[in-house]
């Protein structure tokens, strides 16, 4: 499982010029089951998602085709981590 960590490295008009085209690429891989969850950061410096089921070599070729990766205005960290512990009902879900 990873948490990517998208941080803005251009100015919200750039991300505004390149969201809707960002959400559609966020679809594909909800459908494919592999994000679970994302969102801006609060206050709105980055974003956030939650992938599962992808090695780190597949995640790194999913970034590629972010339209936030191929603008430049978003870099990206990336956090892997074996969850062992869940909340009831979370575990279906998460692995």
């Amino acid at each position: 499982m990873f948490i990517v960590l998208l941080q803005y490295i251009q100015p919200i008009a750039a991300i505004e010029k390149n969201l809707a085209e960002h959400r559609e690429f966020l679809d594909k891989y909800y459908a494919t089951g592999n994000f679970i969850a994302s969102g801006p950061q609060v206050p709105r410096t980055g974003g956030v998602i939650l992938v599962k089921g992808l090695t780190r070599q597949e995640l790194d070729d999913v970034i590629q085709q972010d339209p936030f990766h191929r603008e430049k205005v978003a870099s990206y960290q990336i956090i892997e981590f074996s969850p062992t512990k869940f909340m009831e009902g979370a575990k279906d879900v998460l692995t």
